[in-house]
């Protein structure tokens, strides 16, 4: 990783879209906005928890990239469907953020795709020296 920019894309680019799945610019790795897909980039349609499990999952794999953990994220911003599965999906998403210190975020918001959640994240992790 050493011999890389200080800013960068992480992760293989849909064709089709205008972004990354993550940038690491510095010391923070900024993951774009994760739905509930599969490791093969397949739509996980499921419950709220099936759907959050999945779409941390997607993230997890993301940061795994560069090194980075979910303790390593410092900032969450989670759009719901519908907020009545708040308590469902914080639950989960407590499971998996044990030991992370990080501010969050948590808004209902319709996603443009057919799916009950979406999270972006931004983690901190220094790049060695």
């Amino acid at each position: 990783m050493s011999d890389k920019k200080d800013h960068y894309a992480i992760g293989k680019k849909n064709p089709n879209l205008p972004f990354h799945p993550a940038v690491r610019a510095g010391d923070f790795i900024f993951v774009s906005g994760q739905v509930a897909k599969d490791a093969d980039g397949n739509m996980i349609d499921g419950t709220i928890e099936e759907e959050t499990r999945a779409t941390i999952l997607a993230i997890e794999r993301i940061l795994a990239e560069e090194g980075a953990t979910l303790d390593d994220v410092v900032r969450a911003c989670t759009y719901l469907q519908d907020t009545r599965d708040f308590g469902r999906y914080n639950k989960v998403f407590a499971e998996h953020f044990k030991n992370a210190v990080l501010a969050r975020t948590t808004v209902e918001a319709r996603a443009v795709i057919s799916t009950k959640i979406e999270i972006d994240a931004i983690a901190y992790k220094p790049l060695p020296k």
